[in-house]
């Protein structure tokens, strides 16, 4: 009984969140096929986005300006563009804000659907799907306890973010009841109210004396380079102006956060929906979807779409005293430049780790040209010591084992063999640097990262692997000894399997967010490093069983016997370790310099 009730409290919790994630899925979903009863009282959709001002293309018209009860009045939306939501309803006129009355039926349900609002079936009328459309029509009964009058009003989406909240449509009137004018419905202000498309390009002229840049690559231009990215802002009177460009599918972004992690920061978002781009400013909390600001707090707002490159300018004021959500501007911040894809005009979790400025910086200080990373600083020594632990230190250090022990049978190091003393000071420099490195992700985190896939569990595969190493090797029974076997053999094992793994390892580290490698070249080149390095262990191989007369080899390097021409055998492993260090020093180093230049 202990062990089936945690069991079953278990099956409850993993029932009760499959339960909840299927909720949220419905929830998520439901909005392109019009289950949208949430939004009967205010009509307005959970976009993430306020509604269009701006003159609207559609209409709603009746076919009778006077009823009675009972009677069946045609109602038709239409417009010069097409949309693809709706949302009809009929209210009392003189309270556009009040409950929805009568009911409807359908002219087409394949377009249209009915929904409950106010516990009256039929009350409200939405789209059946995300389908384009230019005209809906639908039937609306009198009630028997309609108001004197009664205004049809309708939510249409042009286009998910673009829409328009509660259109008038016409007032109705009950036998020689004279229409009182309509009140207004209330409508949100948009976040930018005013808009317009920018004549040209960006430029990075004046950055550092009239304007602070954040350039990605460094002092790259915009007005030229369609593959920078570039934030800039400069301060005049009470306002700061800002300019950001990129390439992007979706969306480019920035925000101002106090420190170098995602959360709690101030964020302004450039989304391109379908060839046009909404401003917003917004907050994040977390890893949440950023929640747009209700309040107009950007002025001066532009914007252009071209060759893949979205630009977007706004001001907004130092102080926000309208929304005091949004940061002061005297204060200093790190910037973060993101991007990513967007559909409907939401935006997607970015792929790429933002750029992110090299120091905090008072946005209204002296303008400077900024630096910034993409990658943080610790995250790039754990790559670059793993690099050189593996690539460099431990293939070396297994090359010597494997094929030059026959060679220097005379000489020692230290008292040992000189091939013994290199592989064993590699092989403790490998462990020295796996160490190390491995150490840095979880300072930099602070706990196991849940987002990295597979690479940090092939990551403490090496780390275990790596250290079962010397602790054998201090336990290895003599040479003579009949358990030597089994050391040979387990040394053996264990070391070749850390390697292979810390090379798979290796090619999920370049795809990390935090330390993403330009992709395809820096895989190619470490593909290219594994190659050369079977290709020239394949010639030692080669070249032992040539030497030995034989065409089979043994499973273990053993020792050689000494020919009378083994000085030329010594200089022609030499010569192929010479070549094995060089080649892996320069993919090694290739690999680097991609680590230092994000």
């Amino acid at each position: 009984m202990r062990i089936a009730l945690p069991l079953l409290e278990m099956w409850n919790l993993q029932a009760a969140l499959a339960i909840f994630g299927t909720l949220c899925l419905t929830s998520i979903n439901g909005y392109k096929n019009g289950k949208v009863e949430k939004s009967c009282e205010s009509m307005m959709p959970e976009h993430h986005s306020q509604p269009n001002t701006t003159a609207s293309p559609y209409t709603l018209t009746a076919n009778a300006s006077k009823f009675s009860p009972g009677d069946n009045i045609r109602v038709t939306l239409s417009g010069s563009e097409r949309f693809e939501g709706f949302l009809i309803q009929a209210r009392d006129a003189t309270n556009p804000d009040g409950l929805a009355i009568g009911s409807f039926t359908l002219v087409d349900p394949a377009i249209s659907q009915r929904l409950t609002c106010n516990s009256i079936a039929g009350s409200a009328v939405s789209h059946t799907s995300n389908a384009k459309k230019t005209e809906i029509q639908v039937i609306w009964k009198a009630p028997s306890n309609a108001p004197p009058t009664v205004q049809f009003l309708a939510t249409v989406l042009a286009h998910y973010k673009i829409f328009w909240l509660k259109l008038p449509g016409p007032v109705i009137s009950q036998g020689d009841v004279t229409p009182a004018p309509p009140r207004s419905t209330t409508v949100m202000s948009t976040n930018s109210a005013s808009t317009s498309i920018l004549p040209q390009p960006f430029t990075s002229e004046g950055c550092g004396k009239s304007k602070s840049c954040l350039n990605d690559p460094v002092s790259c231009n915009p007005s030229v380079d369609t593959n920078c990215f570039f934030l800039s802002y400069s301060t005049l009177g009470q306002t700061v102006s800002f300019e950001l460009s990129g390439p992007a599918q979706g969306y480019i972004s920035f925000a101002l956060s106090k420190d170098e992690w995602m959360g709690d920061d101030d964020a302004y978002l450039c989304i391109n929906d379908e060839g046009r781009v909404s401003v917003e400013a917004a907050h994040t909390t977390g890893r949440t979807y950023p929640e747009v600001s209700s309040k107009s707090v950007l002025t001066d707002v532009g914007w252009r779409v071209s060759n893949g490159v979205i630009q977007c300018k706004f001001s907004r004021s130092i102080y926000t005293p309208q929304d005091p959500v949004r940061v002061s501007l005297n204060n200093s911040y790190y910037l973060f430049v993101a991007h990513g894809t967007a559909e409907y005009g939401m935006i997607h979790k970015h792929t790429r780790q933002p750029l992110i400025s090299s120091h905090h910086q008072i946005i209204t200080g002296p303008p400077e040209i900024l630096t910034g990373s993409r990658s943080p600083q610790l995250m790039k020594y754990h790559g670059a010591l793993m690099l050189i632990a593996w690539m460099l230190a431990g293939s070396t250090g297994k090359l010597m084992a494997a094929y030059f022990k026959p060679d220097w049978p005379e000489q020692t190091l230290f008292g040992q063999k000189i091939w013994f003393q290199v592989h064993r000071m590699l092989m403790s420099l490998t462990v020295l640097l796996t160490a190390v490195g491995f150490a840095f992700p979880f300072i930099y985190r602070g706990k196991w990262s849940t987002r990295a896939g597979a690479h940090p569990y092939l990551g403490c595969t090496v780390m275990i692997l790596a250290f079962c190493q010397p602790i054998m090797a201090a336990f290895r029974p003599a040479p003579d000894s009949s358990w030597r076997w089994i050391f040979n053999w387990l040394h053996w094992g264990v070391g070749n399997a850390a390697e292979i793994i810390a090379v798979v390892s290796m090619f999920f580290g370049i795809r990390q967010q935090s330390l993403l490698l330009p992709y395809p070249w820096t895989t190619g080149v470490l593909s290219a490093f594994v190659v050369w390095t079977i290709v020239l262990k394949l010639v030692l191989k080669l070249h032992g069983v040539i030497r030995k007369g034989s065409g089979k080899e043994d499973e273990l390097p053993v020792l050689s016997n000494i020919s009378e021409d083994a000085n030329w055998d010594t200089k022609f492993r030499m010569a192929v370790l010479a070549v094995f260090v060089i080649g892996n020093s320069a993919f090694c180093i290739s690999l680097l310099t991609s680590i230092g230049d994000i």
